[in-house]
């Protein structure tokens, strides 16, 4: 653990005066506003200069604050910002807070206090922690998804989507006036919408008051809290509408090969066909990829919320299925899914009619089933479906092999699913798999029983919450049809309520506030709120106009953040955790498309770049956690170390993409390395303060190899921060500054340089060493922020000396340093004479030299 205030290192052994001068520094460019950025519109504004767009996945403002792994990323960011800056880009560099959600909201239920209270509060803490870590944010920039402007254009967006449908035709989004100037009616047109009202099954937690997404289900139960599935009815957005375009326009992104795997895992995008069984005079619709198996169903199994179970089940099995449904109901998909190793189920007593050759077979019902996915209806094939051998194993159901390999008269294990030879397929026999698919399609399309489908995972996005603490509908029920409030009305902001506790009903908590809800011309409110994703999904836009009073972003800016056509997405560089490589990344996009087909963006994509910084452990080498006690405050780091310290210590951790553990013993190394830059600059005067080096001189430098050194680290790290390997280039930042502490004399123009690519990882030593060296030696300079980077010098990097490796019978004796030049008679003079040589050649005859011209001189002798 971090050590508290008490055991702080004391100023007698602090290494130097850190304390001093990063306030000083932060105070003055707070002050005078050094890292403002100047957009379209602005005073200053270059339009000429190329732009630069480094951008932050914005934080939750928890009332923990930061703990050490949010720095990470940070510093990454205001690093090749501050160095993109150097090099002449115009760069954005943002900061902001994704500030509605079920914290606050749980904290106003416990204390009656409105969570907006809480949010400004952490607010403050979350902008005191990173200003005090140097960050060269524009602060002017700043949002908050809670502030009442941001939440008037979220609004908007959400009645963009509401006013749009997807035309299939030109595979882009329309605004729904295109339907109505057709005539289609409002029942039509309410059906095409993007934002539209469904009843659906959802998941439910009475004691939060909410409807929660799949993926939240884990987090709250293992809270204690109380998850059921029940059907409500919700917005939703129809994202599944994009599901092609999310897939296909992954490919122009520079972003990991695993997230985009992820997200068209996500996606989910399966070829196949549909089938249709019957079952009690009734149709039951199934999707399958291998339709080339269907002789090998055996069995059927229904997903437990199946609509048609009820029907279709048999009085004698009447209460074990119910009893089963009822199990069912309290499972998330995940336990149903992934973590789902003990197969279950419960035999309907109903039977299907296999449609290509008129079978009986068993229709059952079971949780791996869901109707999240295709139709919640599978036909199983046990012999070549891994899932369906298992249940058809524990029930004792038939197993019927369709497909063989190459070899047919060759066993195999099963389940096989690989691809093969179709056998016990009646007219498929002797198809290889891909033939024996189109054929079985074909017979489908024509008998009437199927067609050709491409079936995806995504299912549309369940965009209802019943909580307080979100952005309001802009919506209104009137004669039971739902209508847009008028932009004018917007923000519409959620009104204040005497207590935040949830009924225990699906009714949302916005229904307490009944002058509110009940409107005089008879029109109610919607009175569900917006998911926290919602303002996250545009953010980044924001931050390009953030004071636009007239839109949500102007024509000008979004052009200029954009740039110039040469990427498809908006934001150059994109660093966040892992834990969004989904469904963040995933809804921002969809909104983003959506905001391109209607013209208002001119990018298909969002973010062009993007990394995931790995996560920072605890010192136990565990994940940071209260509950384990090792979550590191950077507030103690920053006042014992400093706010460079920490910010060099975790780009020197390791690459950026690595999972590592926090150690403070490497805070301390990296504090004894900026302490040695101070001393090259500083000498400690008696009263224990300090003067400017008398080794520092304002001359030409004369040492040939300091001058190397000091220009391989200006190329070294330049590249480094291009390609984002920073703890490399601190490396090469270490080895120059050995080079400075040995150096008789420290020019100063060389010495300035190093402060300038140093001065990206540690702003604040760098600027006070550099403005306390230019005053005392009569420099007049800008500070290091705004100078440009230097410029290294090719000839300077040439070596004079090579070092040349001395073997004698193929072994290592010596290594010897000689001009660049040398011939091959002074390298074997100088070897012969070396003792560490002679020790091995001595009395022995030398019956051959090899020589290899700028690296190895081997002799050999016996």
């Amino acid at each position: 653990m971090v050590r508290g205030p008490q055991t702080t290192m004391s100023d007698d052994r602090k290494p130097y005066p850190f304390r001093d001068f990063e306030p000083k520094w932060q105070a003055r460019w707070d002050s005078e506003k050094t890292f403002r950025t100047a957009g379209p519109g602005d005073e200053g504004f270059d339009p000429a200069k190329p732009k630069y767009y480094v951008l932050d996945m914005f934080p939750y403002p928890s009332g923990a604050g930061l703990h050490v792994g949010h720095p990470e990323g940070y510093t990454a960011t205001d690093i090749i910002g501050r160095y993109k800056r150097m090099n002449g880009f115009n760069v954005l560099h943002p900061m902001g807070y994704d500030s509605f959600g079920l914290p606050a909201e749980q904290y106003a239920i416990k204390t009656g206090q409105h969570p907006a209270v809480t949010t400004a509060a952490n607010i403050e803490n979350f902008r005191r922690q990173l200003k005090s870590l140097g960050f060269a944010y524009d602060w002017d920039r700043e949002i908050a998804t809670t502030d009442p402007e941001y939440v008037r254009w979220t609004q908007w967006i959400f009645l963009l989507l509401y006013s749009s449908y997807f035309n299939a035709e030109s595979n882009r989004a329309r605004p729904v006036a295109e339907l109505e100037a057709k005539g289609w009616t409002r029942e039509q047109i309410d059906a095409e919408r993007l934002a539209y009202v469904a009843d659906t099954p959802v998941w439910w937690s009475p004691d939060l008051g909410t409807v929660l997404a799949n993926e939240e289900i884990e987090e709250w139960k293992s809270k204690g809290h109380t998850v059921e599935r029940r059907p409500l009815r919700q917005w939703m957005l129809r994202i599944t509408k994009y599901a092609q375009r999310l897939i296909d326009e992954l490919d122009g992104l520079d972003w990991p090969e695993g997230i985009k795997l992820l997200q068209k895992n996500w996606i989910g995008r399966s070829e196949g066909a549909e089938v249709v069984f019957t079952v009690a005079n009734k149709d039951i619709t199934v999707f399958t990829t291998r339709p080339d198996t269907l002789f090998g169903a055996t069995y059927m199994v229904l997903a437990p919320e199946h609509p048609l179970v009820a029907e279709i089940t048999t009085s004698a099995q009447q209460a074990a299925v119910e009893a089963y449904r009822k199990t069912c109901a309290s499972k998330s998909d995940l336990e149903r899914g992934d973590l789902n190793k003990d197969k279950s189920g419960v035999f309907t007593g109903a039977h299907a009619i296999n449609p290509v050759n008129g079978a009986e077979i068993p229709v059952w019902i079971a949780d791996y089933v869901m109707m999240g996915y295709g139709t919640g209806a599978i036909m199983a094939v046990p012999a070549h479906d891994e899932r369906d051998f298992e249940f058809a194993q524990k029930f004792t159901l038939p197993v019927i092999q369709v497909v063989a390999g190459e070899n047919v008269g060759e066993t195999s294990a099963l389940p096989c699913c690989d691809p093969g030879i179709a056998i016990n397929s009646g007219f498929l026999d002797g198809l290889a798999t891909a033939d024996a698919k189109a054929k079985m399609i074909d017979w489908l399309e024509t008998n009437g029983k199927g067609k050709r489908r491409i079936q995806y995972k995504l299912r549309d996005w369940l965009f209802s919450r019943q909580r307080y603490w979100g952005e309001p509908f802009p919506i209104v029920w009137k004669d039971g049809h739902h209508h847009a409030i008028a932009d004018s009305e917007l923000p519409l902001l959620a009104p204040p309520l005497d207590d935040y506790k949830p009924s225990g009903t699906p009714d949302p908590l916005l229904n307490k506030a009944t002058e509110w809800v009940q409107l005089h011309d008879g029109s109610i409110r919607e009175t569900n709120t917006m998911p926290q994703w919602a303002g996250s999904c545009w953010y980044y836009l924001r931050y390009c106009d953030p004071s636009n009073k007239d839109r949500f972003i102007s024509k000008e800016a979004e052009q200029y953040w954009s740039g110039k056509g040469a990427s498809t997405g908006m934001v150059d560089l994109y660093v966040g955790g892992t834990e969004h490589a989904v469904l963040h990344l995933l809804y921002a996009r969809f909104w983003h498309k959506v905001l391109f087909d209607l013209g208002h963006v001119g990018t298909p994509e969002p973010f062009q770049k993007l990394v995931n910084q790995g996560l920072i452990l605890g010192e136990d080498g565990q994940k940071m956690s209260k509950s384990r006690g090792n979550v590191v405050n950077p507030d103690d780091v920053v006042r014992e170390y400093g706010a460079d310290a920490l910010r060099l210590y975790e780009m020197f951790m390791g690459p950026l993409e690595q999972v590592k553990p926090w150690q403070m013993k490497g805070v301390e190394g990296v504090s004894r390395f900026l302490a040695r830059v101070w001393r090259i600059a500083f000498e400690e005067k008696s009263d224990g303060g300090h003067q400017v080096s008398a080794k520092i001189k304002d001359i030409e430098c004369a040492d040939k190899e300091l001058l190397r050194v000091v220009h391989e680290t200006i190329k070294k790290t330049g590249e480094d921060i291009e390609k984002l390997s920073f703890n490399t280039a601190i490396s090469q930042m270490m080895i120059c500054t050995n080079a400075f502490t040995q150096a008789e004399v420290v020019p100063l123009k060389e010495f300035i340089q190093f402060l300038t690519v140093l001065n990206p990882f540690a702003p604040h030593l760098t600027e006070e060493i550099h403005e306390r060296v230019a005053a005392v030696t009569g420099r007049r300079c800008s500070p290091l922020s705004e100078t440009a980077w230097p410029t290294y010098d090719p000839a300077a990097l040439v070596r004079n000396e090579i070092e040349i490796v001395v073997q004698v019978n193929g072994k290592l004796r010596e290594r010897l340093t000689v001009a660049k030049d040398a011939d091959e008679e002074m390298v074997k003079s100088l070897a012969l004479q070396s003792p560490k040589v002679l020790e091995h050649t001595d009395g022995k005859t030398i019956r051959k030299i090899i020589f290899v011209p700028g690296k190895l001189l081997n002799i050999v002798a016996a």
